[in-house]
């Protein structure tokens, strides 16, 4: 007989709220009218013939400069883009610039759309469900990059053993960092998944044993953080955790992630084969990445080396 995991539904209340337009009109006497119209309609062609008659993006335009673009606010991925930009794009001849984005959405659009060239911000099974959602997304991932650090924390306990019988646990609730959460707390011995079930697809509905009767609550990454008071633990990301100013002694177990976890540069499908993206992949592949991931002080325990270094 296997024991059987308790899930906890988060209560009621959305951390992020929906997106608000404001919309700002002028009254205008009706003689400005036309005019206004024939002044919007030319700015529109302006802006939209050069496009539509095929205007190079700066992933095929030599000497350009390309961003590469992460969600706004995480500045251990910022200084790794800028690390790239300085010391390592010259020597493949390219230029690589910072150019934060808004949200998940918003950056893969970019990416896929051509207006940036790539973004470091997913692994690929984050990736997998951006291009679910979003099937007119064209993008993939280039190469493996860093590995981001995760683990479970705790502001109650000091070690995994000292997890009581009935501890809430934290999660989080998009599927993929789900089973990300799961193959740690596999890892920490606290829970069995179906050996049938691919780990990195796992949910709580795998699970086949749980000899604590661990109950799990799903958050998102805001929320998390500033829940941990309230849980018994929760596996997150130790950027979050740390930006959240909760100490890294909180972190009670930290496996080295495999790598289907992977922080992946992901470029727009339709420029893959041109000069300056397969210079940027190389840029993202060349060792010194490697060597600024384990030896400087900024990523430390934020940002790790690929397995192998």
């Amino acid at each position: 007989m296997t024991d059987t995991p308790t899930l906890v539904k988060p209560s009621a209340g959305a951390p992020d709220g929906p997106d608000l337009e404001l919309e700002l009109k002028r009254r205008s006497k009706w003689p400005w009218i036309v005019g206004g119209v024939v002044a919007a309609a030319a700015i529109a062609a302006v802006l939209i013939v050069p496009r539509l008659g095929g205007t190079a993006t700066a992933n095929e335009t030599p000497g350009a400069t390309l961003y590469i673009t992460t969600v706004e606010g995480q500045p251990t991925e910022t200084a790794l883009i800028e690390f790239v930009a300085e010391e390592v794009a010259p020597k493949y001849g390219i230029e690589v610039a910072f150019r934060g984005l808004a949200d998940s959405t918003t950056l893969n659009r970019a990416v896929s759309e051509g207006e940036v060239a790539g973004t470091i911000y997913q692994h690929k099974l984050w990736l997998g469900q951006v291009l679910e959602a979003n099937p007119d997304f064209q993008l993939e991932a280039a190469t493996p990059v860093f590995r981001w650090g995760f683990g479970l924390w705790s502001d109650r306990w000091e070690s995994v053993d000292e997890l009581p019988q009935g501890a809430t646990v934290s999660l989080y609730s998009d599927p993929a960092n789900e089973a990300q959460g799961l193959w740690v707390l596999q890892e920490a011995g606290l829970i069995e998944i179906d050996p049938a079930v691919e780990y990195y697809e796992a949910t709580v509905d795998d699970i086949v044993s749980n000899p604590k009767d661990l109950q799990f609550r799903l958050l998102d990454f805001a929320a998390q953080s500033r829940a941990l008071p309230d849980l018994d633990a929760a596996v997150g990301y130790t950027e979050y955790y740390l930006s959240a100013q909760i100490p890294i002694e909180k972190q009670i177990f930290a496996p080295t992630p495999p790598d289907e976890f992977a922080g992946q540069l992901t470029i727009g499908s339709k420029w893959k084969d041109t000069e300056n993206i397969q210079k940027l992949v190389a840029a993202f592949q060349d060792p010194a990445v490697q060597e600024w991931l384990a030896t400087n002080e900024t990523p430390r325990n934020i940002l790790l080396p690929l397995a192998g270094y």
